[in-house]
């Protein structure tokens, strides 16, 4: 059995050998896909894969705190795993026990890397299609955000079937022909943040996916169900983002000695402390789900302001994109958005009016 992950040495991994090439990792694949293998080489990546697998198992709190511990330390190597991580639990549920077998163990140690593209359910009208075939089924159209092309092999697709079931279904991250169908991975997205992740549209012309690559079937009325049960899910990467804010605001406080900074410093850390309590604490079974988005937006929040705050005590030397503020506030961008449904939308936006 291997041994199961610890967050103080985990953090000491996260200060020593990631925090010191953070900017670089949001912006050079080569070097982010290596940090990913750093995180399999300590058994990092396989946190709610079950022991039978290698995996740690661990419970939904202590997994929270790593991923908020990802997050303080590299946004873009938080998001990369967390592909993977998600992928990791829903490949645990299924019933095909060959697939479970074949890739459950390598996904723990980095072997072999697997994300994800579910986002686009929550769409009117699904870009990724399916229709059901002998010996499996055909997807048609396009998963529009596919984090990890170069450094995953494979990524878990949601199709819409014609009767409103959703086929999720393994899918290869790379060009590839069938006898009748292709799959192309076009050009990495120039984004703003998480350059690094090459995260692609993946396009799906007939392309057949076998019965024995089918992770699992599941109603697409039950994504809202999920929505609603996890909707504090991301927000332990904004409450990891804040405290890099404040990581960097103390840092700066230190240089200048300045009680100024030194005042919102502390203000902002109580803030933090307080929302952390609250959203560990809540119970999305049993709390109101008006109080989990009051959560969410807290975090969101927080995020932008403590990364604000590191953006204003740097001065324009933040404007510099090899600057850590001006990553951090890239990625407090990227975590207000993450996730995101019309409700968070909402709270998200009705919390700047406060």
């Amino acid at each position: 059995m291997l041994t199961r992950p610890h967050l103080s040495t985990t953090e000491q991994l996260l200060q020593t050998a990631i925090a010191p090439q953070a900017n670089q990792l949001d912006h050079d694949p080569k070097a982010l896909f290596e940090a990913f293998q750093l995180l399999g080489q300590h058994h990092l990546l396989g946190l709610r894969i079950s022991q039978t697998w290698g995996g740690a198992e661990l419970a939904d709190p202590e997994f929270r705190q790593f991923q908020e511990l990802f997050a303080r330390y590299s946004g873009a190597l938080a998001f990369l795993q967390a592909q993977h991580q998600s992928a990791g639990t829903l490949l645990s549920k299924s019933d095909n026990s060959i697939l479970k077998r074949s890739l459950l163990p390598d996904m723990v140690t980095g072997k072999v890397g697997v994300g994800i593209s579910f986002s686009h359910l929550r769409r009117a009208d699904s870009p990724l299609k399916a229709i059901a075939s002998a010996g499996g089924y055909e997807f048609s159209g396009q998963a529009p955000w596919v984090t990890g092309w170069g450094c995953f092999q494979w990524f878990i697709a949601a199709a819409r079937l014609p009767d409103d079931q959703v086929v999720y279904g393994l899918i290869p991250l790379q060009n590839q022909t069938q006898a009748q169908g292709e799959l192309i991975c076009r050009e990495p997205l120039a984004l703003a943040a998480l350059t690094a992740t090459n995260t692609v549209v993946v396009e799906f012309y007939d392309w057949f996916v076998p019965a024995t690559n089918i992770v699992t079937l599941r109603p697409l009325s039950e994504l809202a169900k999920s929505d609603r049960l996890n909707v504090l899910q991301h927000s332990f990467y904004a409450l990891g983002c804040a405290q890099a804010g404040l990581d960097l605001l103390l840092t700066k406080q230190h240089q200048r000695q300045n009680e100024e900074l030194a005042h919102v410093y502390m203000h902002l850390l109580h803030e933090l402390s307080d929302c952390r309590q609250a959203i560990y604490a809540a119970q999305p079974e049993l709390n109101p789900f008006a109080e989990l988005l009051e959560l969410r937006a807290r975090a969101i929040a927080l995020a932008v302001r403590s990364a604000h705050s590191a953006v204003i005590a740097s001065g324009g030397a933040a404007n510099n994109l090899e600057h850590s503020a001006q990553r951090i506030f890239r990625e407090a961008m990227v975590f207000s958005v993450t996730g995101q449904t019309e409700a968070v939308m909402v709270a998200s936006l009705k919390r700047l009016l406060q």
